[in-house]
């Protein structure tokens, strides 16, 4: 009997779940260990920062997939990772033995430092797993502000996620607090707002931007918080009463104490099979790995992996030989600008309106309705 231990649940490990439940292995155990029975969908992340859709709508019931698949859910993260004695040892003090492995556990943020009195409220965007908590905590200070107040929303970021997120979140405090002076800007270190997209593409985001009333400000690099707002590299103040963060993706400080091969940024070095650079039987998928050549930083990716890593952990508990797996070229892209709007972003092509916002929406409810069973009552 092998023992295939899968850590996290990302988007990836959804994938592998329903393979199994589709074909299972009589000679395989499978354990899925991971912070929460819930993971939510990083895709549908800003329609419920928008208000558009509860949190339970944006969730994949990880536990139920389990058990659809046979195996064995432990609501408890791994916290230490042993590749010789091959086990794991989980936040709630229990060790795992496993013969192969797979992580898929995301990434978090590299906060900034904070210096002083009367910082900003931050708002960090990663880890996901706990975003919902974050997020309350920041409408709970909204709204205890006082009438007519005037607040300054700095979103730290300029990529795609970064402008998604401060529409998104701008939207909703806009609702909830409609008596509230809002006031958004973003800052970008790059040049370019979307430096990864075509023209068409940066054009739509700087113009959903002016339409949701925020200021963006490239090459503007932010560094710390301090009291009364930001401190940029460049050692400028820019003032802010609530800071989202964004920017920095790095890997999680629990795997700089394994073996593990990491990158500069502390993501897992993987082979093109997503084998682990010199851990054969060890796999790892999505925003926690170092392909190369380097991949973006997007969900979209370790959905396109999922299938692929099915297969090839299903080839590793067999012992028989891994295939590659090839990035795709050009990925669609479905950014949300708030206001029931989204631009769709594909190479130089990009298009923009409320039509593409519903085209977002059903994707993304198809994706997680895909993982889920229907919905009692």
């Amino acid at each position: 009997m092998q023992h295939l231990l899968l850590i996290g649940a990302g988007h990836a490990h959804a994938f592998v779940l329903e393979a199994f439940a589709k074909q299972p292995e009589a000679a395989l155990a499978i354990t899925v260990v991971s912070d929460s029975p819930l993971a939510a969908y990083s895709g549908s992340v800003p329609a419920w920062l928008a208000g558009e859709c509860t949190l339970r709508e944006t969730q994949i019931d990880v536990a139920a997939l389990c058990q659809r698949a046979g195996a064995r859910f432990i609501d408890s993260p791994a916290v230490m990772l042993d590749t010789l004695a091959r086990q794991v040892t989980l936040a709630n003090g229990d060790m795992i033995h496993f013969d192969v492995a797979s992580l898929n556990v995301g990434s978090t943020l590299a906060l900034p430092a904070q210096q002083g009195e009367n910082l900003p409220h931050l708002l960090a965007m990663r880890p996901l797993s706990s975003l919902h908590q974050r997020w309350q905590a920041l409408r709970d200070h909204v709204e205890q502000l006082p009438h007519g107040a005037r607040q300054r929303v700095v979103g730290v970021g300029g990529g795609a996620a970064g402008c998604e997120t401060l529409m998104s979140v701008m939207a909703q405090l806009r609702h909830q607090r409609p008596d509230i002076d809002w006031q958004g800007h973003l800052l970008s270190a790059s040049p370019k707002l979307l430096p990864e997209a075509g023209r068409l593409p940066r054009w739509l985001i700087q113009r959903a931007l002016v339409r949701a009333g925020i200021k963006a400000h490239p090459r503007v690099r932010g560094e710390a918080l301090v009291g009364g707002g930001i401190v940029t590299r460049a050692g400028n103040h820019i003032e802010a009463d609530i800071v989202l963060w964004a920017t920095g993706a790095v890997g999680h400080r629990w795997l700089s104490d394994t073996s593990l091969p990491l990158d500069a940024q502390g993501f897992i070095q993987v082979e093109n099979t997503l084998a682990v650079v010199g851990q054969p039987t060890i796999f790892a998928a999505g925003d926690c790995t170092a392909f190369d050549p380097p991949l973006p930083n997007a969900g979209v990716y370790a959905v396109r992996m999922g299938p692929h890593l099915a297969d090839n952990l299903r080839a590793a508990c067999r012992g028989a030989a891994l295939s590659a797996w090839q990035p795709p070229k050009r990925v669609l892209a479905l950014i949300g600008t708030g206001g029931s709007r989204a631009i769709a972003s594909r190479g130089a092509m990009g298009f923009s309106g409320r039509w593409v916002w519903q085209w977002k929406k059903r994707i993304d409810a198809r994706f997680i309705a895909r993982f889920n069973p229907p919905f009692e009552g």
